[in-house]
């Protein structure tokens, strides 16, 4: 992986360039909590020769990480500062256009860098994320729960027998391969604690979870969501809610799509679906963009 220096920290990037049409957009991935990029290998692979991909480790998970004499601010780690460390990645690789393909936390990310980079997104893809909805009540066991998740994680957790087993069954419905239950787990060991413990607690606040519908009904850019019927993390009602939010929906337009026998991992347990429905849905916006190119009169014309 190459890496890239944002706000004082470096990032780790995977920019693959297809050699098809170069003014196609970019398909940028963002993982979620807890994570790192290598959960979109799989569907980069079957995508990279129509599209140019990148994907990249949020600032504190996977490889993007920093030393001890770096202090970073929590305020960095809400929605907003992940929005604005992507909008720079952008920027400085000089992408132009990019449809965004954002996994739970990453879907949120995707969408508030929607927000804020409006010339350069020209879409969203929100993969098992939703949301908009607060329990007070759940959502303070959840962000206590994942706390002391984060707090306790000694090393030797990595060689504890059949903890990749546990890992590769967590939160999905069709069990995935051990070599992904190992990954989790790297991932999940190796999270800076405080990126991981700042992230869950800023994006998760009665005014953050109310602001995303906010966003999303203001979004002039297309904005999708893809959900597992069985995903208990983030269930279809939530996705749907969210989604009710956004122009596509009010114009009764299909903006959510559900797969059945599917957690919380749709882009590994169902690959090829999440990458039929992609390309589908970006074709479709480009034929109609030729359309409107046909039908808009070009400078100079009266």
């Amino acid at each position: 992986m190459e890496k890239i220096k944002i706000r004082g920290i470096n990032h780790h990037y995977q920019f693959i360039k297809t050699q098809q049409d170069l003014t196609k957009p970019v398909l940028v991935f963002i993982h979620g909590w807890l994570l790192s990029h290598h959960y979109w290998l799989p569907l980069i692979e079957q995508i990279k020769h129509e599209y140019s991909c990148l994907t990249y480790d949020l600032k504190g998970f996977g490889l993007s990480q920093w030393d001890e004499n770096t202090s970073v601010n929590n305020s960095e780690f809400d929605l907003s500062g992940y929005a604005q460390d992507l909008k720079i990645l952008l920027q400085e690789l000089a992408i132009e256009k990019a449809w965004l393909v954002g996994h739970s936390l990453g879907g949120s990310v995707a969408l508030w860098t929607a927000d804020i980079c409006r010339e350069k997104v020209t879409g969203v893809f929100c993969v098992n994320a939703g949301g908009g909805i607060y329990l007070q009540e759940e959502f303070e066991r959840f962000r206590k729960a994942g706390e002391n998740l984060v707090k306790f994680r000694p090393s030797w957790f990595v060689n504890v027998p059949f903890f990749d087993f546990i890992f590769s069954r967590m939160m999905v419905k069709r069990p995935l391969g051990r070599q992904w239950g190992k990954q989790r787990l790297k991932d999940f060991l190796s999270a800076n604690e405080q990126a991981a413990i700042a992230s869950l607690l800023e994006s998760t606040t009665e005014e953050q979870v109310h602001y995303l519908p906010q966003i999303v009904s203001r979004l002039s850019q297309p904005v999708y969501f893809i959900a597992g019927k069985q995903d208990k993390v983030m269930e279809v009602q939530y996705v749907k809610h969210l989604a009710s939010f956004h122009q596509l929906f009010q114009q009764n337009q299909k903006n959510v799509y559900e797969i059945d026998n599917c957690g919380h991992f749709a882009m590994l347990e169902h690959t090829q679906q999440v990458k039929d429905y992609i390309l589908e849905i970006m074709i479709e916006h480009s034929h109609q963009n030729e359309i409107l190119a046909e039908f808009t009169p070009s400078k100079g014309q009266s």
